[in-house]
């Protein structure tokens, strides 16, 4: 069966409010229904729109594995069990062949264990529905097998707020796996992410963000910097800020308060009610502007909403500005933003809006941002990295990174990143290579001071060891050894 993906408005009842979601379409252009009901499924309980991706393209591509193999197969659970053994392995032989036409490179490990997951839970769904097979049932587990799932039980329930309270026994499930389970990930530390240089910020401000020839680009810009270097917000986060959001800092006149609100669940500005006597951000944008919460689109147009720990029952987040002095800064720029934004017409209520003369007015996408931070880079003859912290959320983590440095409390740095965990705060503020190095040097040089004192037997440094000679590795003495022949 070969498959397209499109995206497709779904209209389920007469009141004229559509779904966007991917779908397949088969060799007739028709619908897989089953696929599209499970992912208006999906759509509904919230999951993002990524996720719902990977479930689709985890169903295209076993649709396309079966009909490139449709013999020597005596049940489903065989095909499932050899289609994930490709996943890891592809399915281009050694000589640069593939008889069944599908040319699959390996996946990662991480990415296998995904489809495998997806296709997990969409057949168990059509077990339910649909009377089917499952395609990956639940089996006895063994014993290795039984101790992890109940350490991961025991872990998730510590960590519930109302854990407590519930039944500390284990639980019926944990005794039970998957039959395909697939391979288990690479394991790493959360030691990888790389800050953006503090010696790189003045000159990517000012002459980066800052060199474009229009102003109104340059502040706009800007200000996004300083909410995510300064106030340690995500991209995301920076561009649903409405006009309404920033307020005067009755604690420090120089400086502005900033809210992001959920963009659906927010209290709307101003004190707005609706005729309905609805008070969320969802309600205005619909009735005010025809329009939906950015999150709930999908393409160019979609702005993603990651956090859930909000400040207020507002449903809103609050910008910790730190040092204070990125507070002061971005109130100056805000005014002179401000008054070149008033001319210019607008069907929306965000702040950070397109200047480009197709589409002026418009809300600012993240795609038209990050090229914005490309040319930045570029104007200081820098090029974009995420492995050398130039990119976007790299600003998060030296925000991060800054308040641990500055010996803040974790419990305070959890508050200004947002985080329902102190946990989830640990890639952000773990040591970076350089001063894990710099500690150990520092942690030499005390231990050799302390030897000196207690006139302790320590490790020799090189030149004491290169002056006693090897005979094994250097029997003529040419690099080591008191009057080493070639050593200088």
């Amino acid at each position: 069966m070969r498959t397209v993906r499109v995206n497709a408005k779904i209209i389920q009842d007469d009141s004229g409010v559509f779904s966007e979601i991917p779908v397949l379409l088969d060799q007739n252009q028709e619908v897989i229904e089953p696929l599209m009901k499970y992912t208006l499924k999906l759509n509904r309980d919230g999951r993002s729109p990524s996720t719902i991706n990977v479930y689709v393209k985890a169903v295209q591509m076993l649709l396309e594995y079966i009909v490139a193999n449709q013999s020597g197969f005596t049940s489903s659970h065989a095909v499932f069990e050899n289609f994930t053994s490709r996943l890891y392995t592809g399915t281009i032989g050694e000589e640069g062949l593939d008889p069944s036409g599908l040319y699959w490179l390996p996946c990662s490990k991480q990415l296998a264990k995904s489809y495998i997951h997806a296709l997990s839970s969409f057949t168990d769904w059509l077990v339910d529905k649909y009377d089917a097979h499952s395609l990956n049932p639940l089996v006895e587990a063994d014993s290795y097998t039984q101790r992890l799932n109940y350490a991961a039980w025991f872990r998730k329930n510590q960590n519930d707020f109302l854990g407590h309270i519930k039944d500390t026994h284990i639980n019926s499930t944990v005794r039970y796996a998957r039959n395909v389970q697939g391979r288990k990930p690479l394991g790493k530390q959360k030691t990888d992410v790389i800050e953006f240089p503090e010696r790189h910020f003045s000159e990517f401000y000012f002459n980066g963000l800052g060199g474009t020839p229009t102003r109104h680009i340059a502040l706009r810009d800007q200000l996004i910097l300083l909410l995510m270097h300064g106030g340690g917000l995500r991209e995301s986060e920076a561009l649903h800020l409405w006009i309404d959001d920033v307020f005067e800092d009755h604690f420090d006149l120089n400086s502005v308060k900033v809210r992001i609100y959920h963009p659906e669940d927010g209290k709307a500005p101003n004190n707005w009610r609706s005729s309905t006597g609805k008070t969320t951000r969802s309600a205005y944008l619909k009735e005010r502007y025809a329009l939906s919460p950015r999150n709930q689109l999908i393409g160019k147009k979609r702005v993603g909403w990651k956090g859930t720990v909000l400040d207020g029952k507002d449903k809103y987040i609050e910008v910790y500005w730190f040092p204070s002095i990125f507070g002061e800064v971005f109130a100056k720029l805000w005014k002179d933003y401000i008054r070149l934004l008033a001319g210019i017409e607008r069907n929306h209520p965000y702040a950070f809006v397109s200047f480009h003369t197709n589409h002026l007015g418009n809300a600012y996408t993240l795609n038209a941002f990050h090229d914005n931070y490309r040319k930045g880079l570029k104007r200081i003859g820098l090029e974009p990295s995420k492995n050398e912290g130039l990119s976007p959320h790299s600003h998060r983590h030296s925000y991060g990174r800054r308040l641990r440095r500055a010996g803040v409390d974790a419990v305070v740095i959890k508050k200004c990143l947002h985080h329902a965990s102190i946990e989830s705060q640990t890639v952000y503020t773990t040591p970076t290579a350089k001063e894990i190095t710099l500690s150990l040097n520092a942690a030499t040089e005390k231990l050799l001071n302390l030897a000196q004192e207690t006139q302790q037997v320590v490790t020799p440094s090189w030149e004491a060891l290169t002056q006693n000679g090897f005979e094994d590795i250097d029997p003529s003495s040419l690099f080591t050894g008191k009057y080493a022949r070639l050593r200088n």
